[in-house]
């Protein structure tokens, strides 16, 4: 699985990619310099159960990391998986 990431500056997504077929989005709004809103997450059917939105919301977090970031995860399935997840609560906002 391959993840890239798009941003305009104001909005952004992360798209999860398996031999070149779109698997999943998460998309993202910025909210100042420091902080992005993960506003959705989906998963086409055809890979679903293969942790697909988890690796989105962990590549974020990442993502996150390497730059200083904070994530306010809005999105209901981002949200359930910062709950789940105590090693990931340093991006929390």
């Amino acid at each position: 699985m391959e993840i890239k990431r798009d941003d305009n500056g104001k909005k952004g997504q992360f798209t999860a990619l398996v031999d070149e077929e779109k698997a999943g989005l998460m998309t993202y709004t910025w909210a100042g310099e420091h902080k992005f809103i993960i506003d959705h997450t989906e998963v086409s059917p055809d890979f679903s159960g293969q942790g697909i939105g988890r690796n989105l919301v962990m590549e974020a977090v990442e993502f996150a990391r390497e730059n200083g970031l904070k994530i306010l995860p809005l999105c209901p399935y981002a949200k359930s998986v910062f709950k789940k997840t105590q090693d990931i609560q340093d991006v929390l906002f």
